[in-house]
């Protein structure tokens, strides 16, 4: 709506500034008829005196019509950029709500981990990257899904150590300042590391190691991207992972009652 309402601000910008365009020629049609009059009645320098004045005057006023012109010129095309960054931002917004819609759709956990793995390619352009889990157990992040790398190569990361057990600890993303392309992995100095949080509690991250995409810089319409990720991949990967582990603790518990049932008496 916001882009809306600009686009027709800037519309009628442009109207007001066509008007002003046919009132000031109406105007200098009216001096040039005035002074044609004028000439008819002066000496010959004087008729060339009045007609530096008017073409002084002119001049002036086309110079202030310029110089108007490359201001709306200049709105005009900031306009346009911003209307190309919300249109993208609407697309990728749209792409993650499907995207969120397949995440919650199942309650599998390997096939969560798949989807989320889809979306980060497909979304963010994401080339290597890796998906942690906490082990509650030994407070270490594992990889337990990976694209571009294999899980085994990937070191597991106690609570609080290098970049990534830091943003596990205190839940805040982390954004290289420079975006760097290499074929060599630095497994402690990732480009990105998104906590995937369930309100303040950290279940894992998200873990990028390098780009598809050649960027320069991360946009505001990246880290949106990235921030709605992780929520929504944080909720399906934990709910998962539950109904996973309490499904096999019910297959375990029938196993064990039919055994009870078949032993003889």
């Amino acid at each position: 709506m916001k882009s809306h309402d600009e686009f027709l601000q800037m519309f009628r910008k442009g109207e007001e500034f066509t008007k002003e365009l046919l009132k000031e020629n109406e105007k200098l049609r009216y001096r040039l008829a005035e002074a044609e009059e004028t000439l008819k009645q002066t000496s010959d320098d004087a008729k060339v005196k009045l007609y530096e004045d008017r073409i002084k005057l002119l001049d002036d006023e086309l110079t202030s019509l310029k110089e108007r012109y490359k201001e709306v010129e200049a709105e005009n095309k900031d306009f346009a950029t911003k209307y190309v960054e919300v249109e993208e931002e609407n697309n990728n917004l749209a792409n993650l709500y499907v995207a969120s819609y397949q995440l919650h759709s199942t309650l599998d956990f390997e096939e969560v981990l798949k989807i989320v793995i889809e979306i980060v390619i497909n979304l963010i352009g994401a080339e290597k990257f890796s998906i942690m889990i906490m082990d509650e157990k030994t407070n270490e992040l594992i990889s337990v899904k990976s694209e571009g790398i294999y899980d085994t190569e990937i070191p597991s990361v106690a609570l609080g150590q290098g970049i990534i057990g830091r943003v596990s600890k205190e839940g805040d993303s982390y954004f290289a300042e420079e975006i760097s392309y290499s074929d060599e992995i630095d497994f402690e100095k990732p480009m990105v590391c998104i906590p995937l949080k369930i309100k303040e509690h950290v279940i894992g991250v998200i873990v990028i190691y390098s780009l598809l995409i050649q960027k320069e810089k991360f946009t505001n319409v990246d880290f949106e991207l990235f921030n709605l990720l992780a929520g929504h991949a944080a909720t399906a990967i934990f709910s998962s992972r539950l109904y996973t582990q309490s499904e096999r603790k019910l297959t375990t518990i029938q196993g064990f009652l039919q055994l009870l049932k078949d032993k003889p008496a």
